[in-house]
């Protein structure tokens, strides 16, 4: 007992004379002098949030990802996935606003792979990882319902209505390219672009600009009959999970034992995540075969060339987003400052801040630099994306019964229900 009061008093002598030290520092770095009567407003800095709460966050994942993994993989139970998509909108969701975020931790992980003043936070490392690790082994159950960002789409899905599988394959691009996007943008430290367009953060802090507002409810609008837009169609971390899932160990099945082919879970996928049965065909020639393989390995080359060498003539347009490229560009085409809003503000920040224009310059020409190296991967990227779902629409695949697809199934555990088999009694 004398030893805890002994820390506590120690821990409160420090605390008090890191507060003395602070309040009798000086200010290394004055406030900004403005020409225009601006008045510097006061700064409200935020208390951080306490370690243990923080590793509570990835208690609470790791207990979420594992309990949906039971519901999906052993208990089969679609009652036990919803169970965990509520209490995950409100913890996740509403309770910590949305973050931290495994979508969102792209950006971190990338920044901190090209910037090496940027420390990442060891949650948002942590929250990227562990998803990605499940995926590995069970499938896609981080986004079953254990992503705020997911679950919110799926339990407004009334009147799911299936895509044409046309459709399907072209808007499944979509999250590769801005996947893409974000990993360009974050990596020459221009924005965290996932974060600042999230459709559903507004909701969860309920302080979001209109137009957010709006583009969130405009996506659970049309959730409500296009089974969760978002997952599908422009999520960049469902990209990357789409990837791994292919690798997965174990997944989802859905029937407990042997498909006798019913045919009653054919349209029970609001995702479009059904293999149908597909029948055997006729040989193929040898050479036919051979013929398509080397087309095919000379395409995907051509696109990825291609796509980079797009890409880069666009470079300094995609450069302009970021602020000092921006602001550099202003301040060349306005000599005499002629400008008038944001605008007019940042330069004069700029104008007292003591840079020169030379050195402004500089800067920005070593970003635009950045993004010209950065836009052949971007593009190339893109390019080898669409190779291999050229490839994808090719290549035949057999499937003997209905099986759910690794890559695009949610394990949403909705079509187990349609099935009429019985599992197997050990």
């Amino acid at each position: 007992m004398n030893k805890i009061k002994n820390i506590a008093v120690y821990l409160l002598f420090v605390m008090l004379t890191l507060q003395a030290f602070t309040l009798s520092a000086k200010n290394r770095f004055p406030k900004p002098e403005f020409e225009s009567g601006h008045t510097q407003p006061v700064t409200i800095t935020p208390s951080p949030r306490a370690i243990f709460f923080e590793y509570l966050d990835l208690v609470v994942l790791l207990a979420s990802l594992t309990l949906i993994s039971w519901f999906v993989m052993k208990k089969r139970s679609r009652k036990g996935v919803f169970g965990i998509s509520v209490f995950v909108i409100l913890y996740f969701g509403f309770y910590r606003e949305g973050c931290i975020c495994s979508i969102g931790a792209i950006q971190n992980i990338t920044l901190a792979l090209f910037k090496v003043n940027y420390t990442i936070p060891l949650t948002a490392l942590l929250f990227f990882l562990i998803p990605i690790v499940y995926t590995l082994f069970v499938g896609r159950t981080f986004c079953a319902g254990v992503c705020p960002l997911g679950a919110i789409q799926d339990i407004v899905a009334f009147r799911p209505m299936p895509v044409k599988a046309w459709l399907e394959k072209v808007l499944g691009i979509i999250p590769f390219i801005y996947l893409a996007f974000a990993i360009l943008y974050a990596a020459t430290g221009t924005d965290f672009v996932i974060c600042r367009y999230d459709p559903f953060v507004g909701f969860f802090r309920m302080d979001a600009s209109f137009a957010m507002f709006l583009i969130g409810g405009l996506f659970l609008l049309i959730g409500v009959f296009i089974a969760r837009p978002y997952c599908r169609f422009l999520c960049p971390y469902g990209a990357l999970l789409n990837i791994v899932s292919r690798f997965s160990f174990k997944h989802m099945s859905i029937t407990p034992a042997g498909c006798i082919n019913c045919k009653l879970c054919e349209n029970a996928c609001p995702f479009g995540a059904i293999d149908m049965p597909v029948p055997h065909k006729e040989k193929e020639k040898t050479e036919v075969i051979v013929r398509r393989y080397v087309i095919l390995s000379l395409v995907i080359p051509v696109l990825i060339i291609a796509g980079g060498f797009i890409a880069s003539n666009f470079h300094e347009n995609l450069a302009m987003v970021h602020h000092k490229v921006k602001l550099a560009n202003e301040i060349m085409n306005n000599t005499n400052y002629g400008v008038i809003g944001k605008d007019a503000i940042e330069i004069t920040a700029f104008k007292s801040s003591g840079q020169t224009t030379e050195q402004l310059y500089t800067e920005a020409a070593a970003i635009v630099d950045e993004f010209n190296t950065g836009s052949w991967f971007f593009g190339g990227f893109i390019g080898l994306v669409f190779g291999l779902t050229l490839i994808g629409l090719t290549v035949f695949k057999y499937h003997p019964d209905y099986s759910p697809n690794k890559a695009n199934c949610l394990s949403c555990a909705r079509c187990m229900k349609y099935c009429p088999v019985l599992p197997e009694k050990k």
